[in-house]
């Protein structure tokens, strides 16, 4: 099986690198501005290995920038390519408008490559007019005028993402708050409001993952309700993660030493998110750490 190709190309200042970079958070295998002589032999490279199975598919960026650009020599090898070898592969061209490219340029205090001592505006009508053939061709066009780099990133996450590509890796992580706080966590609960097992002799040296500490914590008049808000909340915000493009959700459940009562909620989350279609990595950071009643504070009151 042939892998996919995509050619990315458009105005300087449009978004190409904001495109590249969201395909390759997507799997895609990513290369830019190769001089024009090794876009000839990576475009070649798939009809050698034509019978290979090779899934991962393949976007080249090329601009004006690109050593040796010429627009109607790449157009030509697109068409060999495509017409007389069969290869999949397709063209996506990034339009803006003159005046808001010159505003980009002008926020950015950067200039435009092809007008590097006279105004932004010359050299981005030079380049429209340079990258006309490619834009005739490409089979894909996005004008970012009114894009910002996000929007413009969830679009192409939208049209180009494999399935289950653009899944963030979800973990979920017990701790103790009286051992410090994850670093990087993205959502914190505190079940320090849940009745504590450390205080009961028989269950103290066990943990969470254990049965009878278990059904101590779930016991507790307030468990059922807290469970079930914090687990649609859950289901209700990775989504959208998703849909910000956040590569990584971090979930932290905390109790006073991270042995009892976070183990048990961060397994429990972890079982309910698989049910619900998710595929949380459960880690509990201080699951081995001894009990200490120094750490865990009085008990509470009957």
């Amino acid at each position: 099986m042939t892998k996919d190709i995509l050619l990315v190309t458009g105005l300087s200042g449009a978004g190409k690198s904001t495109v590249l970079k969201t395909l390759e958070d997507l799997g895609w295998e990513v290369v830019d501005n190769l001089p024009l002589v090794l876009l000839d032999r990576l475009l070649d490279a798939p009809l050698a290995a034509a019978t290979a199975d090779d899934s991962q598919p393949l976007a080249i960026g090329i601009g004006a920038r690109t050593r040796d650009f010429d627009p109607t020599r790449i157009v030509e090898r697109i068409r060999l390519l495509r017409d007389d070898h069969g290869l999949d592969i397709g063209m996506l061209f990034l339009d803006c408008s003159g005046a808001e490219l010159e505003r980009r340029y002008s926020e950015t205090r950067r200039r435009h490559p092809l007008a590097p001592d006279r105004p932004a505006g010359d050299g981005i009508a030079r380049e429209r007019e340079l990258l006309r053939p490619l834009r005739d061709w490409a089979n894909r066009l996005i004008d970012t005028t009114d894009l910002s780099a996000n929007a413009l990133a969830q679009q192409v996450r939208t049209t180009f993402s494999r399935t289950g590509a653009d899944e963030p890796v979800l973990s979920i992580q017990s701790f103790g708050f009286a051992r410090g706080l994850p670093r990087n966590a993205d959502l914190v609960f505190d079940m320090r409001f849940l009745r504590n097992p450390h205080w009961d002799p028989a269950l103290r040296p066990g943990t969470g993952l254990d049965a009878d500490v278990s059904a101590y914590v779930a016991d507790d008049p307030a468990y059922p309700a807290a469970m079930a808000q914090i687990g649609d909340l859950l289901e209700l915000l990775i989504p959208r993660y998703r849909a910000e493009g956040k590569s990584y959700v971090s979930v932290a459940i905390g109790c006073t030493g991270g042995r009892h009562r976070s183990v048990h909620v961060a397994d429990h989350l972890g079982y309910r998110l698989r049910n619900a279609g998710f595929s949380p990595t459960i880690t509990h950071r201080d699951l081995a750490a001894a009990p200490q009643d120094s750490l865990e504070g009085p008990p509470a009151s009957k």
